[in-house]
């Protein structure tokens, strides 16, 4: 067995590997590996993507959360998520149509063969896929969504892009909502701060906060955008027993942000 290693700001985490499953180098150099605690783990280039033991507390969060900040969300738009985690959570609302944007090909297709997390949802009928920069997609588009929801890499590279201001000024154009990851604000403050101050292209903003092992030191933000003042609960009762984190008590508490984290916001702009 060997002993997989991301490094981040000083710090960093290990994870004991039993054997490297895949691998395409691509737009994207793409690994996936076979773990002895975590089950299978998705990598790109050199960072870790998602763990079979705790995707859901990533994927569940980074949907659930602006799903149920909208009325009736029944066309949403994923960038990025070609690993199908993602989709597979938008697909448990009453939606007519999900748009997902991915770059790089290759994600999906060792993604479809090797993890299989998306439980069917790339072939669903309300699926349409596009291979193309979400960037480029969002700047051109004349849809209208009621929910954009950035499931990206971290924001260097090829999704730079995704979290530059014109982006979000682009998105603001066409959706009501727009969530996207924001890494960790203890250890990737910077890039955190970035989108922050980045998104101030909707009105109003709002930051969560959920906790995934896995991603750098574990502590993770999420930026909510857009019509973000309603919490449609009552909707809760069609998810029960299709969710294993996320609950209307998980929701409300992760918008209670420690003082540090406020000043770092309100010092931002």
């Amino acid at each position: 067995m060997e002993w997989f290693t991301e490094r981040y700001n000083g710090s960093g985490l290990e994870i004991k590997v039993v054997r490297k499953i895949a691998e395409a180098r691509s737009i994207q150099h793409i690994e996936v590996y076979e773990t002895e605690f975590f089950g299978k783990m998705l990598v790109i280039d050199g960072k870790i993507q998602l763990t079979e033991l705790d995707e859901v507390f990533y994927h569940e969060m980074i949907v659930h959360v602006p799903m149920m900040m909208h009325e009736a969300p029944r066309k949403v738009l994923v960038i990025g998520g070609g690993d199908g985690g993602t989709l597979r959570e938008v697909l448990k609302h009453e939606v007519d149509e999900v748009v997902l944007v991915e770059i790089d090909r290759a994600v999906i297709d060792l993604s479809r063969e090797y993890l299989k997390i998306d439980q069917g949802a790339f072939e669903d009928e309300r699926v349409r896929i596009v291979i193309e920069d979400g960037l480029k997609y969002v700047e051109r588009c004349e849809d209208r969504f009621d929910v954009i929801i950035v499931d990206s890499t971290d924001p260097v590279g090829v999704s730079d892009p995704l979290f530059d201001e014109k982006f979000f000024k682009n998105a603001s154009k066409i959706c009501d909502i727009i969530c996207c990851q924001a890494q960790s604000p203890i250890v990737q403050k910077h890039l955190f701060i970035k989108l922050w101050k980045n998104a101030k292209a909707f009105e109003k903003r709002r930051v969560y906060l959920s906790y995934i092992p896995t991603y750098p030191l574990g502590y993770w933000a999420f930026i909510v955008a857009g019509q973000v003042d309603k919490f449609f609960e009552e909707r809760f009762g069609k998810l029960k027993g299709k969710v294993k984190h996320y609950n209307p008590e998980l929701h409300r508490a992760a918008f209670a942000l420690p003082e540090w984290l406020k000043r770092e916001i309100d010092v931002s702009g």
